[in-house]
C-alpha cells in the first residue's frame, strides 16, 4: 500500500469513526418549562421571558405554557405580547386572577399596546389552575420543570386541585407524575424575608413548600441582587424595536436592575454549573408571615443556590441572552 493510500485509509477511518461515535452520542433534550410569573411590578419577569425564548431558539428549552400570577390587568396581554414578538402566538396563558384588576406596572400597559396581543386584559385569559392541570396531563411522565418567579398562589391551587375532565388525578398527583423539578426565585438565604414568600399570600408559600414532594432548588433574593442586568451593555446590543429593550427603557432607562428571576431560569436550563454551587444540608423553613430559615436536618429535597462564578460572568451570559434573544427574534 503506498504512502498516499495509507493515508487516505486512516483519514477516512477516523472521519467515519467521529460520525459514528457522534450519531450515538444522544442530544440532550429540550427542558420541558411550565413559566409561573408576576408579570408586574419589576422588570426581571420581562427579562427571564426573554432568556426562555433565547434557550428556545437554540432548542435548550420547550416553553409549555405560562402562568400569570398578577391582578395587574395588563400582565397577561404583556406576557403575549412579548411571545408573539418572538413568533410564538400559540402559547397557552394561564391567569390567576380576572376581576379585581389593578393597573400599576412601569411597563405592562405600554408593552400590550404597543405589540400585538391575543388579550385586552387578563379578564380574557384561561383559569391558570385548569391550563396548568391541562399542560402537565399531555406531558410525559417525570419532564416537566416548573419554573416559579413570583408568588405562589397559583402554584399552591395546582396542588390542591381535584381530579376533573382534564385528568383523573390530583393536582398534587399530577405534579408528582409528571414533574421532574421545581427551580424558584423565592427567599432569602439563609434566613430573611423576601418578596415572593411573604406578599400578598404567605400561606400559599407554606402549603407549597410544606407539600412539594420533588427536588426543588431556591434562588434567593441575596444572588439575584449580586447580579445586575438590563445596563448599558444590554442596551447598546438589543433591538430598539423589541419588548425587550422597551420594557427596560420603560421601568429606569437602563440603569440596571438585580436579576433575581433570571437566576432561577439559567440553573433551570443550563443546571448548577459552572454559575452556582447548590446547598443541600438543610430545609427551608417558612413562618406564617412568610420569613425563611435554612435548617438542619435536610430533607432530601431542598436546595439553595449560592454564587460559584464571578457575579460579572453570570451578568455577561444573562445579558447576551436577553439581547442576543430580541436581536435574533425576527
Amino acid at each position: 500500500m503506498s504512502w498516499i493510500r495509507l493515508l487516505r485509509f486512516i483519514f477516512l477511518s477516523v472521519f467515519w469513526g467521529f460520525r459514528q461515535v457522534n450519531a450515538q452520542t444522544p442530544k440532550l433534550p429540550a427542558v420541558a418549562v411550565i413559566l409561573d410569573t408576576d408579570m408586574d411590578s419589576d422588570v426581571d419577569d420581562v427579562g427571564a421571558l426573554a432568556m426562555l425564548h433565547a434557550y428556545e431558539k437554540q432548542r435548550m428549552a420547550r416553553i409549555l405554557g405560562i402562568i400569570v400570577t398578577s391582578d395587574d390587568q395588563y400582565s397577561a396581554p404583556c406576557t403575549d405580547a412579548i411571545n408573539r414578538w418572538f413568533g410564538h402566538n400559540d402559547i397557552p396563558i394561564g391567569v390567576s386572577q380576572r376581576d379585581s384588576l389593578r393597573s400599576f406596572s412601569k411597563y405592562t400597559r405600554q408593552i400590550s399596546e404597543r405589540f400585538a396581543s391575543g388579550f385586552n386584559t387578563n379578564a380574557d385569559g384561561e383559569d391558570g389552575t385548569a391550563v396548568y392541570r391541562k399542560l402537565l396531563a399531555r406531558e410525559p411522565d417525570s419532564s416537566v420543570v416548573i419554573i416559579t418567579i413570583g408568588h405562589l398562589t397559583s402554584l399552591a391551587r395546582l396542588l390542591t386541585s381535584g381530579p376533573d375532565s382534564i385528568s383523573p388525578l390530583s393536582g398534587s398527583a399530577l405534579v408528582k407524575t409528571k414533574v421532574k423539578h421545581w427551580s424558584c426565585m423565592g427567599g432569602q438565604f439563609p434566613e430573611g424575608k423576601e418578596a415572593n414568600f411573604y406578599r400578598p399570600d404567605p400561606a400559599s408559600t407554606i402549603f407549597c413548600l410544606s407539600n412539594w414532594k420533588l427536588p426543588v432548588t431556591f434562588a434567593g433574593w441575596e444572588i439575584g441582587s449580586q447580579v445586575v442586568t438590563g445596563g448599558q451593555t444590554f442596551k447598546s446590543n438589543s433591538s430598539t424595536d423589541s419588548p425587550i429593550y422597551q420594557a427596560y427603557q420603560l421601568y429606569n432607562d437602563f440603569k440596571g436592575r438585580a436579576s433575581w428571576d433570571q437566576l432561577a431560569i439559567l440553573k433551570a436550563i443550563e443546571g448548577v454549573q459552572p454559575y452556582f454551587k447548590a446547598n443541600h444540608d438543610g430545609t427551608c423553613q417558612v413562618a406564617a408571615d412568610g420569613s425563611n430559615r435554612w435548617v438542619s436536618p435536610s430533607n432530601g429535597l431542598h436546595a439553595y443556590l449560592s454564587l460559584h462564578a464571578p457575579a460579572d460572568k453570570i451578568r455577561e451570559r444573562i445579558d447576551s441572552l436577553m439581547s442576543g434573544s430580541a436581536n435574533g427574534a425576527k
